[in-house]
């Protein structure tokens, strides 16, 4: 409507404001340079509305092609939408910011960088969901972070080159297992792999434990990580003779073993614990039974 209106008030002004011109440079009276200045500023008008008119089409066009390029979706990348119409990504942001202000996109928002732009409330929530839930899993992040530096900083350089080593064995095992394709060795390996793990776990959370690791760390898991990988040659040859069927029946023998072995040796790590809660359960109950508080009651001897 302004660019019809423009161009209609243009074309009004011109045919008199020539005739004007032809009759000041003709000396005719009763035209003069008020009457010419009335229809310059009204073709000054129709100019600024043809102006207005035509950057408001183009900015509808770019409109549709946005349309057009959001398919049904709820979000799009600022990116994809200045591909599609051969545009800056800035020049974009703008463009949509001018559509949103004038209430062509009602529920429209852009993320925190304005790199992706959301044209429903309803998927707007969800990314702020999820920026929430981002933000939570770095905190948490974090927060393991600094409790594990806490707790690495009251270890001995001792304990922590044993934790490290075990890490190395561990990684080592698990490499192991994942080149052995057979599914019951595949089971004793990956219990070996986290009986270690838990055994290096609670020497970590009690450093007082790293004496009863000599043989482990200089026997057991060595010829363990040895074994293991004797089983990866010897599952490779093509031809599975008497003397490797033999040698891998072995090996599998001897994973069971350790696997017993690891896991009494987990279960030491643990008796100063259960000694602790032995005690304290022994309180908790003599204090219930002089409270009353038991079935049995106290009993004086």
């Amino acid at each position: 409507v302004m660019l019809i209106c423009g161009i209609l008030l243009v074309l009004c002004s011109l045919a008199p404001l020539a005739m004007l011109a032809v009759g000041i440079m003709m000396n005719i009276a009763g035209l003069g340079m008020g009457s010419s200045l009335i229809f310059i500023l009204m073709i000054a008008a129709g100019a600024f509305l043809i102006i207005k008119g035509s950057l408001g089409l183009r900015l509808a066009k770019r409109f549709n092609q946005h349309i057009r390029s959001l398919g049904g979706d709820t979000y799009i990348d600022v990116k994809k939408l200045a591909l599609y119409c051969h545009r800056t990504e800035n020049d974009v942001v703008k463009e949509l910011k001018k559509m949103m202000k004038k209430g062509w996109f009602l529920q429209g928002h852009f993320d925190s960088s304005e790199k992706c732009f959301m044209v429903t409330n309803e998927s707007y929530e969800q990314y702020l969901e999820t920026v929430k839930n981002v933000r939570m899993q770095e905190e948490e992040k974090q927060r393991q972070m600094e409790k594990a530096e806490k707790k690495n900083s009251r270890l001995t350089p001792e304990v922590k080159a044993i934790i490290q080593k075990g890490n190395e064995y561990i990684k080592s095992i698990r490499e192991s297992n994942d080149a052995i394709p057979g599914e019951q060795i595949s089971e004793k390996i990956y219990r070996i792999e986290i009986l270690v793990k838990r055994i290096f776990q609670q020497t970590e959370n009690h450093p007082e434990n790293v004496p009863d690791l000599r043989k482990l760390m200089e026997y057991y898991l060595p010829m363990t990580v040895k074994l293991l990988k004797a089983y990866e040659e010897l599952d490779r040859q093509p031809v599975q003779g008497d003397n490797i069927m033999k040698s891998k029946g072995e090996i599998e023998d001897t994973l069971d073993t350790l696997n017993i072995a690891f896991e009494k040796l987990l279960d030491n790590l643990f008796q100063d614990t259960a000694w602790d809660v032995s005690a304290d359960i022994s309180v908790l109950n003599t204090m219930l039974a002089q409270e009353g508080l038991t079935d049995e009651g106290f009993i004086r001897k």
